[in-house]
């Protein structure tokens, strides 16, 4: 899985290198900030739109996969939670299209982006929760021709947009992407759904409301919140040192998730299906040695070969953005800690324990949110990648604390 894997996220890096250099190259200062906001406004969405019950479903699905009765229970559930969400999230983004647009861009110009994401909303929820069949029932080549397919057509998208329209087709092109990724999974994946989803015996009932519920609040702090303030910041920057330094911590935050999409399919194809069925503190440390002999040494030498070619990453893909360069340092060594931390942290969504997952990411968010706003003010744009290593520090710290905790009560049990 993780050679498959690799060989899908190189190509990524590749294209999406030279996407953020064709951005940075002919978007004027302020616009790249703008790219980034929606993509957090996205991020929120494919939460809103179903739900948030995406971990729920690679769970029950991985745990359920030859109890057909019991995977169409969690279907139908499925299926009224993203109706009733999808819904709610169009006439929202439709009806209130111009307070969004100025939220996230600051400006209402953009409202009508606003109304395409509201008629994209049913796609966006469709293609989450089809997904997550795909993870639970850890189809990793399947997972791999529909994340490098559908990336290839949204890249010709973007690039399209950015050439013929400039700012407004690159919005446009994100906000269509969800349409071409369920297309993509149709087409590659039907056979396999059909065998599992019985979409003529859907019901519109929810027998495991209450087990996926649990999920939607842990997607919600994780996702929802952390995009919001992501953009909050992203506003802070603006205000207090300038636009051109939101446009260099974009790009740094764009730079960490296309590498940290990687870690993203391990855990949701392998961790969380792994873990859920691991019960004693031995297995559960023997896996997660396993695992870190596996990820850690890629990401450490990827990571050096990052920061060592910093420049080049300066001077060819985010051209012009010299401000970056003291940023890596920060940035890389959050980033690695942030992955220690969640190879632990995903025991939270194996064996859904709620109130850890949710105090643990309210505690990083709000520890981020203080450190970003005082560092800021003595280190400008770098303290606010200090405040994402700062962060994760600590995370990690509470993180081994309760997942220690909970095994010592599961042994005493």
């Amino acid at each position: 899985m993780t050679s498959l894997n690799s060989g899908v996220i190189l190509v990524r890096l590749f294209i999406g290198f030279f996407i953020q250099r064709e951005l940075t190259q002919l978007l004027p200062s302020g616009d790249y900030a703008k790219v980034g906001s929606l993509r957090n406004l996205m991020q929120i969405l494919t939460s809103i739109t179903s739900l948030g019950i995406f971990n729920g479903i690679v769970k029950y699905v991985s745990e359920h996969k030859e109890d057909k009765q019991q995977l169409q229970k969690l279907f139908s559930t499925a299926f009224v939670f993203t109706l009733f969400a999808s819904l709610t999230t169009f006439f929202v983004l439709f009806f209130f299209s111009d307070a969004i647009s100025d939220f996230f861009f600051f400006s209402k110009e953009y409202a009508f982006i606003i109304k395409i994401i509201a008629v994209m909303a049913p796609f966006i929820a469709v293609q989450r929760v089809f997904n997550g069949v795909v993870n639970g029932l850890s189809k990793y080549k399947s997972f791999s021709k529909i994340e490098l397919t559908a990336y290839l057509f949204s890249a010709v998208l973007t690039l399209f947009g950015l050439y013929k329209y400039n700012l407004e087709g690159v919005l446009i092109a994100i906000a269509i992407i969800p349409l071409v990724q369920v297309l993509v999974m149709l087409v590659i994946f039907i056979k396999v759904l059909r065998e599992y989803v019985q979409f003529s015996k859907l019901k519109f009932a929810t027998p495991l409301a209450k087990s996926l519920l649990a999920f939607s609040l842990m997607s919600f702090v994780s996702t929802i919140l952390l995009n919001f303030l992501e953009t909050d910041i992203r506003g802070m920057i603006a205000d207090k040192i300038g636009n051109s330094d939101a446009d260099i911590w974009t790009a740094i935050t764009i730079l960490s998730k296309n590498y940290m999409v990687f870690s993203g399919a391990i855990f949701t194809l392998y961790v969380i299906p792994k873990f859920s069925t691991i019960y004693s503190k031995k297995e559960f440390v023997r896996e997660v040695k396993n695992i870190y002999k596996t990820l850690l040494p890629l990401f450490a030498i990827g990571m050096l070969l990052i920061y060592f070619f910093r420049q080049l990453f300066i001077n060819y893909i985010f051209v012009d953005y010299q401000g970056m360069n003291p940023l890596f340092k920060w940035q890389l060594s959050g980033d690695f800690i942030r992955l220690v931390a969640l190879v632990l942290a995903h025991q939270f969504f194996a064996k859904k324990m709620v109130r850890n997952f949710i105090f643990t990411e309210i505690l990083s968010l709000t520890l981020f949110y203080l450190f970003a706003n005082y560092l800021s003010g003595i280190y400008g744009v770098e303290g606010v990648v200090m405040a994402h290593f700062f962060r994760y520090i600590i995370y990690l710290l509470v993180v081994v604390f309760l997942v220690n905790r909970y095994f010592s009560k599961s042994d005493k049990n």
